[in-house]
């Protein structure tokens, strides 16, 4: 925890600096932590902008109920930068009771209506004391104002002569929202939304956030952003974002996200040389996510072979994950382990409806030689895999090469095609846009679980299906 907590101080100081005066933060914690958390919160933002603890109801409850009572939330702290913060109401609609309870009229045309008092409930109010037909009271309202109530006809009179004011359903805002959220439920393992991140969120539940303490246009930044859920709220919400994550995996299906909900993918600019390149540092923060369908920037990622090299050096798990991300790849092993020879998947359609065959990939950051082929050949008879992939930063030498042909192909009927079933690649190739050659993935057996496609509000901003 103390560590946990010292490295998230220097980073909340930075958020705190990058925040508009106008600006609030929401920190996502599990209750373990939370309490450490508003602690430092306090410190770095002063307690006198702490606005919200938020409990989000996130499951059922879980945990050894037989010894203490089930956990089922997460705490949310919402703090303010400043004074003055960009907020908007949120507003639930009214439960099924209460209609039944208070809207009990209805008017010819069919709205539906409650009768609000128009008596003051402090009485103490000298200039809103005044007769009115008849009664003497202490009025919610001017003279005037009740005048216009009613010869617009939205008066209606007890026996006593006592008005009491037509509250029309259709124009009320709803139950303001409270600090207590269960009505946004977890993603299950069945949910359209779901694409298999452990930590995913639903993106009701940053739409809410983003709505509240936003407008459109203004920039949202999610500094931990994981697959991506608050990048795809503010983007359907019209809201410029910037995401920042430290692994690759997570990059990789940001990117694959937002292809599949909004169409929009990343940027590629040419070079003098004719190649294309993604972008580089030096672009226009506003820039990095819009709230259009313009191709978005990835900064940080290898865009060249010195880049993959150097990554492969500091952190060679990050590269296999990186490397994979270059053909659409899912990873097998997420965690530092045993691998079983296997780094990742891709998943196709094979001959025969309902069945998928596999494409294996193994990724090397070192040097290679004719045994990795062996070994790969030997996983794909393991495996029963259609296709092996090594993708390696050196160039496959002459023995490699060998072993690799003598592997055979794979061929397909429903395509009437040869593949090789052992497949060389360097970084540098990928990277110059050479493809693993493979029969084409279709949706339904698709690597990566495709995100929902964004259908677009009256508004014309873009909304995923709950």
């Amino acid at each position: 925890m103390l560590a946990y907590l010292v490295m998230m101080a220097p980073r909340l100081m930075e958020l705190r600096r990058t925040l508009k005066s106008t600006g609030s933060i929401y920190l996502h914690c599990d209750p373990a932590a939370s309490h450490y958390l508003k602690m430092l919160m306090d410190a770095i933002f002063g307690p006198e902008n702490f606005t919200n603890e938020l409990i989000w109801k996130r499951s059922l409850p879980h945990g050894n109920q037989s010894k203490k009572f089930g956990a089922s939330h997460d705490t949310i702290l919402f703090y303010k930068k400043g004074e003055v913060a960009t907020w908007n109401g949120s507003f639930l609609p009214h439960r099924e009771e209460y209609l039944e309870q208070f809207y009990k009229f209805k008017e010819p045309d069919g709205r539906v209506y409650r009768l609000i008092s128009c008596i003051n409930p402090n009485p103490n109010r000298p200039n809103l004391t005044y007769e009115w037909n008849g009664v003497t009271k202490v009025w919610k309202y001017t003279k005037e104002r009740m005048q216009s109530m009613h010869d617009s006809g939205l008066l209606v009179y007890s026996k006593h002569g006592t008005p009491s004011y037509k509250g029309y359903l259709d124009s009320m805002m709803g139950t303001p929202m409270q600090d207590i959220w269960d009505d946004i439920f977890p993603l299950m393992g069945s949910s359209s939304e779901r694409l298999g991140y452990p930590t995913q969120k639903p993106q009701a539940l940053l739409e809410r956030i983003i709505s509240a303490s936003s407008n459109p246009g203004d920039v949202v930044l999610d500094p931990f952003c994981g697959c991506g859920t608050a990048i795809a709220a503010a983007q359907a919400l019209g809201r410029p974002w910037i995401g920042i994550d430290i692994t690759h995996l997570a990059i990789t299906l940001i990117k694959q996200r937002l292809k599949d909900s909004f169409g929009i993918e990343q940027a590629v600019r040419t070079t003098p040389s004719g190649k294309g390149e993604t972008a580089k540092v030096g672009e226009a923060a506003a820039e990095y996510g819009s709230a259009t369908k313009q191709p978005f920037h990835v900064v940080g990622e290898p865009t060249s072979e010195p880049d993959a090299a150097a990554l492969a050096a500091s952190d060679p798990y990050q590269f296999q994950w990186w490397a994979l991300g270059l053909v659409g790849a899912r990873p097998v092993e997420q965690k530092k382990g045993a691998d079983k020879g296997i780094d990742g998947r891709i998943v196709f359609q094979g001959d025969k409806p309902g069945t998928f065959e596999n494409v294996i990939l193994s990724v090397k950051a070192g040097k290679t030689s004719a045994p990795h082929i062996r070994d790969l050949k030997g996983v794909l008879d393991r495996e029963k895999a259609a296709i092996g992939v090594l993708i390696s930063m050196q160039e496959a030498t002459a023995p490699m090469k060998m072993e690799a042909v003598t592997a055979g192909f794979y061929e397909s009927s429903l395509w009437g095609k040869k593949y090789p079933r052992v497949q060389l690649f360097t970084v540098a190739e990928l990277l110059a846009g050479k493809t693993i050659e493979m029969p084409p993935i279709r949706q339904v057996g698709a690597t990566f679980k495709k995100a929902p496609k964004a259908t677009e509000k009256q508004s014309g901003q873009s909304e995923l299906p709950m």
